[in-house]
């Protein structure tokens, strides 16, 4: 993995944070996909899974790839905060959605940090030496054949980020407590269904300076998962993931 320069921390709570992240351990997947087993996924319905060719499940650097920054700091009260984007209006894909720092990965990267990284540069501004990256999450495989690492970062020094949004992706920058996507408050859910089985789309609402956003889908899945972790305690609503999310290449799991 590359180099990057990690900054003294601030205070003790960020201390300790990035210690108990640095120890993280993911656990197994729940939908592993050793490299000897035929391309289907036999779920307990009697639906399998095979909408991805068997080649890509032996060939994971044939899936496309990204990567999202979840940039944690801490807020002027102390609380846990992390930066969102609310993506351009203008854009092909995902048009005026609020998402995590992040996108696909170039052939010019070292690997998922420096691709979260070097996209969170590009969209907000944010230089890539005020992040210390502690740790990188579990993949999530999504329904469009895209395998997405979500990469945590501390930023000790908020004041030292000035936003600069990229006008052709990002119409805006806020950042939002991470506590709240463990709580059952201005949260909603949609059930769905795939291959069967029925999950649940979470939704949450957030208003911040007069404006409001809607926070769902994979970007809550991975907030919800990220605060689980850094608060040490389940959410308190059911959240039901969508299946197809766990589905893991067993040597496609990255180590920091």
């Amino acid at each position: 993995m590359g180099s990057y320069n990690y900054p003294k921390l601030g205070s003790d709570a960020l201390d300790n944070l990035v210690q108990r992240l640095r120890l993280y351990k993911p656990p197994p997947p729940l939908h592993q996909i050793p490299e000897s087993v035929s391309h289907e996924i036999q779920y307990s319905n009697g639906k399998s899974v095979s909408n991805i060719p068997e080649s890509d499940y032996h060939h994971p650097e044939k899936l496309k790839r990204a990567a999202v920054l979840v940039c944690i700091f801490q807020g002027n009260n102390g609380d846990l905060r992390v930066i969102l984007t609310k993506r351009s209006s203008t854009l092909s894909s995902h048009s005026g959605e609020v998402a995590l720092p992040g996108g696909k990965r170039e052939e010019s990267d070292a690997d998922d940090v420096e691709t979260a990284l070097r996209e969170a540069k590009e969209e907000i501004g944010l230089d890539p030496s005020l992040v210390n990256v502690v740790t990188v999450l579990e993949p999530i495989s999504t329904k469009r054949r895209m395998i997405v690492v979500p990469v945590v970062g501390i930023l000790s020094d908020a004041k030292a980020f000035s936003p600069s949004p990229c006008a052709d992706e990002v119409e805006a920058i806020f950042d939002a407590p991470l506590e709240m996507f463990l709580k059952d408050e201005n949260r909603w859910a949609e059930e769905k269904e795939w291959m069967g089985e029925k999950y649940l789309l979470q939704y949450f609402d957030y208003e911040v300076e007069n404006k409001k956003y809607v926070i769902w889908a994979l970007t809550a899945g991975i907030l919800i998962n990220v605060a689980s972790i850094v608060y040490q305690r389940p959410p308190a609503f059911l959240e039901l993931r969508p299946k197809f999310w766990d589905i893991a290449i067993s040597r496609d799991i990255p180590k920091l």
